[in-house]
């Protein structure tokens, strides 16, 4: 059900047509564990089997035993799976995108990990501001006479290959995916009180806001952003945070979920009102809280 609902939103998204025919050369994806296919891995310590083994057969860099939704949505547009931008040695080919997402990551800085959103945003600008500087070297190349052949050819040294970047005008029609937040919540109800996490909501959300309005100005028009999901079902929430009466009939922690719910009601505001004040932005705004809620309540069914 929840591949099906976000398939449908891809398509609305993207004004496909019934062809199943997208429109999106590339995907670049900003978050934590929920989409991390390498960058934790390589920038730490490689993720340990069995994560991995039942669908690749072996530890993929992803915190899952199959594929992330991520996964998903590129084999929907007939993209190849993203490899991570921080892993330079395991990266096929950036030529259809990147994912600068990584676990543990949060919208602000601080947490559990150095490589917060505003990081990957930077991440991100200087991918493109390299690969747009490397296309003009190419494109440019030929200005050199005979007597500078040897010069070129030692600014050839410096200069890489195209061939694994992708095209520059393909970054303002590619698909921006966000998928963050989990852990700002996390490591508040870790730190904090419940009504602190609730309070710090909306600075939250000004850092991501901010974020996309970057993308923007780098060109991306087409955005895919996550809410948070049931955070009071978490195993660790449940363990943790589980107290007399304060579980709902699924075994979630109320509160907590009623705080990422509150997230959530945040969230979608803010982003109807960014999309009226940025011209051509499409923003879809993808219920996962709602979709995930849904597969708990009915664990028993939709695990036979």
């Amino acid at each position: 059900m929840l591949l099906k609902l976000m398939m449908i939103a891809l398509a609305i998204l993207s004004r496909g047509s019934a062809s199943n025919h997208y429109n999106i050369p590339s995907i670049y994806n900003f978050g934590d564990s929920n989409s991390d296919t390498g960058g934790g891995s390589a920038a730490f310590a490689a993720v340990p089997p069995p994560n991995g083994v039942t669908f690749f057969g072996k530890p993929s860099g992803r915190r899952c035993d199959g594929r992330l939704i991520i996964d998903f949505i590129a084999e929907e547009v007939k993209l190849p799976y993203l490899s991570a931008y921080l892993d330079s040695v395991g990266a096929r080919s950036f030529k259809h995108g990147a994912n600068f997402g990584i676990g543990g990551a949060s919208i602000r800085p601080g947490g559990y990990s150095p490589f917060n959103l505003g990081v990957q945003i930077s991440q991100f600008q200087q991918f493109k501001a390299r690969t747009v500087d490397l296309y003009n070297h190419h494109n440019n190349k030929d200005i050199f006479s005979a007597s500078t052949t040897r010069v070129s050819r030692v600014c050839e040294y410096n200069y890489p290959s195209t061939a694994t970047l992708p095209n520059p005008e393909d970054f303002s029609s590619a698909l921006y995916a966000l998928d963050i937040g989990q852990n700002d919540l996390s490591y508040g109800f870790q730190h904090t009180t419940e009504d602190q996490v609730r309070a710090s909501i909306p600075d939250i959300l000004h850092h991501l806001i901010t974020a996309i309005q970057q993308l923007y100005g780098e060109g991306a028009r087409v955005f895919w952003v996550h809410n948070t999901g049931p955070h009071g079902c978490l195993p660790y929430s449940v363990i943790y945070g589980s107290k007399p009466g304060n579980l709902d009939p699924n075994g979630c922690v109320k509160t907590q979920n009623e705080v990422a719910q509150e997230f959530n009601r945040q969230l979608k505001t803010l982003l109807t009102q960014l999309e009226t004040r940025l011209p051509n932005a499409v923003i879809k705004y993808v219920d996962v809280y709602s979709a995930k809620y849904a597969l708990i309540s009915d664990a028993k069914r939709q695990g036979e």
